[in-house]
């Protein structure tokens, strides 16, 4: 996505910032891709080893995929994006930890307090007025000063926030649930978080589009190609 400052077509304020996005194909592929290489393989990798050979096979196989996707990718030459580094870290490292304290459960719990965590950096910072969402998308599109602070941006990032925060907190509480009910429900959990992480960022795209085709000032244009 990119923006432009000036808009020089006829009936448009010289001053309207443009939004041009891109192509949302390739996105979602890669977005498929990064689900299916850190979360799909090695939830169904573990869940699978944990009932045939054991926790520390499983665990040894999680680490050693997040190996092989990067290893693979490397030597293919492509890009390495870092949000697929991250991925590959934090998977590394829960299961090492899981793995020094031969525990499933120290495994499972993990992200279920990442997303507490998480709920409460995104529900704190729209309530003090300072959304996080808003330093992300920094990180991921170049946006110009100036619609950082158009009180409708603000508004809708803070929006956004709230969105994540609530996902976060659903998040958490399935996964609990589903703890609760057995282990291995539990382990599978991480599967429907992925699906709930894919459902809060397509609310969260319809919703953003919607707020910015009303809002005065800002312009939204689809790449033709």
């Amino acid at each position: 996505m990119t923006t432009d400052l000036q808009d020089t077509r006829p009936g448009r304020h010289h001053d309207d910032v443009v939004i041009e996005f891109g192509r949302l194909r390739p996105q979602l592929i890669r977005g498929a891709r990064m689900f299916v290489e850190s979360v799909a393989v090695p939830t169904l990798l573990l869940f699978v080893l944990l009932h045939t050979a054991g926790l520390m096979w499983g665990l040894v196989a999680v680490i050693g995929w997040c190996a092989l996707t990067l290893g693979v990718r490397r030597l293919a030459g492509q890009a390495l994006p870092g949000t697929l580094l991250l991925c590959a870290g934090m998977l590394c490292g829960r299961a090492a930890l899981a793995l020094v304290t031969s525990s499933a459960l120290v495994y499972v719990l993990q992200p279920i307090f990442g997303s507490v965590l998480m709920a409460l950096l995104f529900l704190g910072s729209a309530a003090i007025g300072k959304p996080v969402t808003m330093r992300l998308a920094r990180d991921f599109v170049a946006l110009p000063t100036q619609l950082l602070h158009h009180q409708g941006m603000r508004r809708l990032f803070t929006q956004v926030a709230i969105v994540w925060g609530v996902s976060r907190v659903i998040d958490a509480g399935m996964s609990l649930g589903l703890l609760h009910v057995s282990l291995d429900l539990g382990l599978l959990s991480r599967l429907f978080s992925g699906g709930l992480t894919v459902l809060t960022i397509g609310v969260c795209v319809a919703w953003g589009l919607r707020a910015m085709r009303r809002m005065p000032g800002v312009t939204l244009r689809m790449r033709a190609v």
